[in-house]
């Protein structure tokens, strides 16, 4: 049956979906328990959650999707570790959802607001709670006085809802959850006077259980939604135990279906109405205005369950009036379940049907982009390729115009960096991203991770060709408006041999790969940050001849060269800033022309992503004004070279266990430390062919030039490769972190940081315990010390012999750096003069 529905499943899988109903995420820190994902329960009832088959298989969903053991501990470990961004991006990403509708009625602790959640969707929008807003209304300290009538709270909350109207795609109302559904239309001003004055005489802040008061605010608010042409999304079915379920049955909203003031109002039933999925397809096969929407029941039931109930839906309901939502909320595991398992059931469920002959193959798959996208686009008004919301208008059809996010993001740049150190980008019309792109990626050839510095063609060795395709999949956290342009946004992208699965030669994936071996094994976490250092040049002219001079002649640390830089800076500065990179120093260095920004420290994987956008940022506007950037680690050698210097920490549970303790302390160093940090040493020969990895780079790495030219270490020793340091703030006889010198900005930051990150777990692994330090000029011991690779044949020859980098970051992508390496030995010492060009790659 499988490959018959082969189209049907793809199209289930693929639909980019609109996720009608959730809430918001809270932070990492919040107290609301994560076990919350997995049940409605609360309390003791809560202990058992672990033991219902819905938790079973979502705790596998959600392992799976991490890639950890499948246990409650190690997947609450995993979102430790990887932090809120970073999960949130893996949930959303293969959740492949284009717009959120939120309830943010319900309230968490530590929650997000609603613009946090752009995030992830390029639209959200937001769904009013009717008994919240008038909660908040009577809660105000100037509602307290008694002078306070019916009439004037009506007048109030009116001009509350009606303020809003045009900012909301929907009301909701949770009376179910109050008084139950079977709500009297009808009710009196002088009974819902009484039940205001009741429940203004309870303690605050106030809640509102009184059933005429809920009716008459329910009547109210119907009355507005008509007007405003706005659905009223409505609570029915099984929750947690504050609702009575005999009374959330939808036959109760009778009274208000039959009312002919309502008969436009779009009311949509929440929650498949479970246990009562019968009853609601009933009402929507014969009220016009009635819709359904199965977030909850799906993932919170059993398969089974699951199944059964979207099979009751369609039992009687039209197609056009059942929706998809998540019900996702708290947490981004939620969205992600949410999403899985609908697209599941709903293909099992429309197999089925095609099978019993109810439809046709075309037919379900019409049916799936009704039940997950158009009728949502619909009812709600949503304009998802413009990433808007179109108020008091529906949308024709499923076609949208894209002139408006035209108006304000024309392009998209999805950027990747590839094993030369070359940043490369395509580029997409904001409309085709956020309709399509943002979701599917675009296609890109093999041969693009076996390019070189001198050729846009594969190096022989790297068994890479252009026969082959992978998907450039938008990594959407990492979306930003480019700061120095008005109408652009660029994101890295991952690469991916199809939906949800890595590429082998990705080199995000090789340092998330490396990144979670060492947090499960060692429950460890790399934290980076980067020193940028380049050269600023201007163009002069001379008889036709074109060339790149030194910005200026100053010294390292001049007042005079920051001075005559200083809007520059400043723009770079403030533009950094916009992205969320945050600039710990900047300064004149010691070259000609040189400057260096200094990055804070931050999660290693961040860290390398936002290294990219640094160097994006600093280049370009470096170009607005005229000028050349350039991170080339020498282009002089008659001058002082660049490095990209990064300084490298292990965290565990937000604790620092580099720096060493009373107990555990060897040169300031924790044994893990010590540990991590040997097997950087013993592996750094190799670790160079990523983080040095051009010839150019080698003309850098010189004695005397704090570039790290012996093999050695040193507490506070700018001369060795490697530094432990002890900045202000940290003990005298404790290090904090350690320096790598030898890491250029030829490098691709993820490989580079993906190799350090491997040789220290072999440390760990081996127990390997560092030599003692160097304290003065390695030169000095020259003919003790061993000199670390001297050009880039000997650091290849080296990593050629790594089994242990091979095995970490996968023998693949480092068989297809080592054939790259040799090609650009081969060429560049058969074109030296071909040094020149290289400013304007790197």
């Amino acid at each position: 049956m499988e490959a018959r529905y082969a189209a049907l499943r793809r199209a289930t899988e693929e639909v980019a979906a609109v996720d009608a109903h959730a809430h918001n995420l809270v932070d990492l820190g919040s107290a609301f328990p994560f076990l919350r994902c997995f049940s409605e329960a609360e309390g003791d009832a809560l202990a058992l959650a672990p033991h219902s088959l819905s938790f079973k298989r979502s705790l596998r969903d959600i392992a799976g999707l991490y890639n950890c053991e499948a246990s409650l501990e190690k997947v609450e470990e995993f979102r430790r570790a990887e932090g809120l961004k970073s999960i949130s991006s893996k949930c959303f990403q293969a959740a492949n959802i284009s717009a959120i509708l939120i309830d943010d009625g319900i309230t968490f602790d530590k929650m997000l607001d609603l613009e946090s959640h752009k995030a992830f969707a390029p639209v959200v929008g937001r769904v009013l709670r009717i008994e919240r807003l008038a909660e908040t209304i009577i809660n105000d300290e100037s509602f307290s006085g008694s002078s306070w009538t019916l009439d004037s709270f009506t007048e109030s909350y009116v001009a509350k809802l009606k303020s809003v109207s045009n900012q909301i795609v929907a009301l909701k109302s949770i009376a179910a959850y109050r008084s139950g559904l079977e709500i009297n239309p009808n009710v009196s001003k002088t009974d819902a006077e009484d039940g205001l004055r009741k429940e203004l005489t309870g303690p605050r802040p106030f809640r509102i259980t009184n059933k005429n008061l809920i009716d008459y605010l329910f009547a109210c608010s119907l009355e507005i939604a008509v007007s405003f042409n706005l659905p009223v999304q409505i609570h029915t079915g099984f929750g947690d135990k504050d609702l009575d379920l005999r009374k959330c049955n939808p036959l109760h909203l009778r009274a208000v279906l039959e009312d002919e003031r309502f008969a436009k109002c779009q009311l949509v039933l929440l929650h498949a109405s479970y246990p009562f999925s019968k009853e609601a397809s009933y009402l929507a096969s014969v009220y016009s205005q009635v819709y359904l929407d199965f977030g909850l029941a799906i993932p919170k039931l059993s398969l089974h369950g699951m199944t059964s109930s979207v099979k009751e839906l369609l039992e009687l309901a039209p197609i056009k009036k059942v929706m998809f939502s998540t019900d996702g909320y708290a947490f981004p595991e939620t969205y992600y379940l949410g999403a899985k398992r609908a697209r599941d059931v709903v293909y099992r469920v429309l197999a089925a049907a095609c099978e019993d002959g109810d439809l046709s193959i075309q037919e379900a798959i019409e049916a799936v982009e009704d039940i997950f996208r158009r009728n949502a686009l619909h009812l709600y008004k949503l304009n998802v390729a413009n990433g808007s919301i179109n108020h008091g208008t529906t949308i024709a059809g499923d076609s949208v115009s894209l002139s408006s996010v035209e108006e304000n993001v024309l392009f998209v740049r999805i950027i990747w960096i590839d094993a030369s150190g070359q940043h490369r980008c395509r580029v997409v019309p904001a409309g085709r991203f956020y309709e399509v792109t943002r979701n599917k990626g675009v296609g890109l050839t093999f041969a693009v991770m076996g390019m070189t510095s001198f050729c846009d063609g594969p190096a022989d060795g790297t068994n890479l060709t252009g026969v082959g395709e992978i998907r450039l999949v938008p990594d959407m956290p990492t979306l930003l408006r480019l700061p120095w342009s008005t109408c652009e946004e660029m994101v890295m992208a991952d690469m991916q041999i199809r939906p949800g699965e890595a590429w082998e030669y990705c080199p995000r994936n090789a340092l998330r790969k490396v990144t979670k071996v060492l947090l499960d094994e060692f429950n460890v976490t790399m934290m980076a940050g980067f020193e940028n250092e380049f050269f600023l040049r201007r163009k002069l002219v001379s008889d036709g001849v074109e060339q790149w001079v030194a910005y200026d002649n100053t010294n390292y640390c001049s007042t005079s060269a920051f001075d005559g830089a200083s809007s520059i800076l400043q723009e770079i500065y403030s533009s950094l800033k916009a992205s969320d990179i945050v600039v710990e120093q900047l300064h004149a260095e010691a070259g000609k022309g040189q400057f260096e920004i200094a990055l804070k420290y931050i999660l290693c994987t961040l860290a390398a992503d936002k290294l990219i956008y640094a160097r994006e940022t600093i280049k370009s506007v470096a170009r607005k004004h005229g000028l050349l950037a350039t991170f080339l680690p020498k282009p002089d050698l008659n001058d002082i070279g660049s490095g990209s210097h990064v300084h490298l920490s292990l965290w565990e549970n937000d604790q620092n266990v580099f720096m060493g303790s009373s107990k555990d302390n060897f040169h300031g160093m924790s044994k893990t430390g010590e540990q991590f940090l040997a097997g950087v040493y013993y592996h750094l020969s190799s670790i160079l062919a990523f983080t040095a990895p051009h010839p150019n780079s080698y003309d850098r790495i010189q004695p005397n030039t704090w570039s790290g030219a012996y093999l050695c270490w040193g507490k506070e020793n700018r001369e060795a490769p490697l530094r432990t340091a002890c900045p202000p703030g940290v003990p005298l006889d404790l290090v904090s972190n350690f320096e790598i010198k030898s890491f250029d900005a030829c490098a691709n930051p993820h490989l580079g940081l993906a190799a350090i990150v491997a040789a220290g777990i072999d440390g760990l692994r081996r127990g390997l315990k560092l030599p003692e330090p160097i304290e003065s000029n390695p030169a000095d011991y020259a003919s003790k010390l061993q000199r670390l690779p001297q050009n880039l044949q000997e650091s290849v020859e080296s990593l050629s012999a790594d089994k242990v980098l091979h095995e970490l970051i996968g023998d693949k992508l480092v068989t297809a750096a080592i054939a790259i390496r040799k090609a650009e030995i081969d060429h560049y010492a058969k074109n030296p003069g071909a040094f020149k060009d290289l400013i304007h790659l790197y």
